[in-house]
């Protein structure tokens, strides 16, 4: 299984592992077939759900808007559509991500 799928609507799903108060925000690679996540915002209030929308869209060059937590609002495993942009494209910027 692939951190990465394409669903029904053609929007991708991608697996995440958020590491919440952390030092710094960034990926730490693949874990468990999920991208790890790494939040400086505590998981309270929503920060950290709203630390994953804002990180992933300025990783992916996407808007707010175009990505939404499907499931997991309440876990560290979540599941993120994102709208824009194609698997491939977006496989290729966050395994760039991961090894810079």
């Amino acid at each position: 299984m692939s951190f990465l799928s394409t669903c029904k609507d053609g929007r991708i799903l991608l697996n995440v592992y958020v590491q919440p108060r952390s030092s710094r925000n960034g990926l730490g690679g693949i874990h468990d077939n999920r991208v790890k996540l790494a939040l400086t915002a505590p998981p309270v209030d929503g920060k950290a759900n709203s630390g994953v929308i804002v990180f992933l869209a300025s990783l992916l060059g996407l808007k707010k808007k175009d990505l939404e937590i499907k499931h997991g609002l309440h876990s560290r495993k979540k599941g993120v559509l994102i709208d824009g942009l194609g698997e491939e494209e977006i496989r290729a910027r966050i395994l760039s991500a991961i090894s810079a």
